[in-house]
């Protein structure tokens, strides 16, 4: 890959950070396949689902709970 055409020591850091989200967002989902390691960790969580059923708190319990709990 050549250099950029950009001189990015010159941007600031919010500069940066606008490009690092325009270079992410670029980036189709073909060109950034899952690792094995993730592929394989959601397989244990699809086994795991399949097995033990949806578990969790739900979101009105969660919100429930936050809002009995501001000062």
């Amino acid at each position: 890959m050549g250099k950029l055409p950009l001189d990015i020591s010159r941007l600031t850091a919010d500069e940066k950070l606008a490009l690092i989200d325009d270079l992410w967002r670029s980036l189709s989902p073909d060109e950034l396949p899952p690792s094995a390691e993730v592929c394989a960790e959601l397989d244990r969580r699809l086994e795991r689902l399949d097995r033990d059923g949806p578990t969790g708190v739900d979101w009105d319990d969660i919100r429930a709970e936050m809002v009995s709990s501001e000062p």
